[in-house]
């Protein structure tokens, strides 16, 4: 009997040995004081993950996160709490994916199990008059540039509004064949809204004008265009606009018009396209709209 509690006695004493060095492990290893919040809970492709940093009561670097070898910004969103945006796309895999998240005193890893989800197929027919057009490089180098933006600061507020009042005509996500030829490498960047041509296009929340290109100028692909920098990486594109009523440089507020529904660019009819982008890829702009990203 004696044995047998001495026993029990030596494995209490060496668990409570291992306890404590754990403990103090997870004190003064840097880095791993620090608390990791993922959302959304189960994400699926199209996503946007938010990580959400919250530091130890003292002055460290601003946090990066690292997701298939890319390196996003963190920004404060106060009481040493720092917020990273990564971008998910249908051309993205499934599974397990590593998140390291990392300051001046050390790196900590994650994983975010990301869903599979089923994305419809279309097809597209375009009148000759646009199959054969071909988009400019001054329209492609603009574009390119524009979502590549990353301000520091935070424009929107709250859900995103819906641009546009029309019926939703395509969904984020789909595949298509144009012509019958079916398009390598292309998901449909953002939500369509089949509106008659003039009806209004608003801001979905508020930003700055950061690009205006037109269909006169070289934009013969998208169009008549229109893009608001939201900030921190957030940007969002409207084209195929009949006309554009902002400038580039302004500010706007969410809900105030923008422009109008048309068919300019590479298009068969009027509607508007509205793609989200962070960091330059293209998100499902649905979470934003009734979830919101703060």
């Amino acid at each position: 009997m004696f044995l047998f509690l001495s026993v029990k006695v030596k494995q209490f004493v060496r668990s409570f040995i291992l306890a404590s060095v754990t403990a103090i492990f997870l004190v003064v290893i840097p880095g791993l004081s620090q608390t990791v919040q993922i959302t959304p809970n189960n994400p699926q492709l199209g996503d946007t993950l938010s990580v959400v940093i919250e530091q130890p009561d003292r002055k460290l670097s601003t946090p990066t996160v690292n997701m298939n070898g890319k390196t996003y910004p963190s920004f404060s969103i106060g009481q040493n709490r720092f917020r990273a945006l990564l971008p998910t796309t249908p051309l993205d895999k499934s599974g397990q994916r590593l998140l390291q998240v990392t300051t001046d005193t050390g790196l900590q890893n994650l994983t975010v199990n990301l869903q599979n989800r089923s994305f419809s197929t279309q097809s597209i027919w375009l009148p000759p008059e646009k199959e054969s057009l071909q988009g400019t490089d001054l329209e492609f180098d603009r574009v390119g540039a524009f979502k590549k933006l990353v301000t520091p600061e935070k424009l929107w507020n709250g859900p995103f509004l819906r641009p546009n009042n029309g019926p939703v005509s395509t969904v984020y996500g789909v595949r298509r064949y144009y012509n019958g030829k079916f398009a390598e490498d292309y998901y449909h960047r953002g939500v369509d809204y089949a509106d008659y041509k003039g009806s209004p296009v608003v801001a979905p929340a508020a930003g700055r004008i950061a690009l205006v290109g037109l269909e006169s100028q070289g934009f013969k692909i998208h169009g008549n265009t229109v893009g608001i920098d939201h900030g921190q990486g957030v940007t969002s594109i409207f084209i195929h606009l009949s006309r554009v009523n902002v400038r580039e440089g302004s500010m706007v507020k969410a809900g105030q018009q923008i422009g109008t529904v048309g068919s300019t660019g590479a298009s068969t009819g009027p509607h508007l396209h509205w793609g989200l982008y962070v960091h330059g890829q293209a998100v499902d702009p649905v979470p934003w709209r009734y979830g919101g990203i703060e």
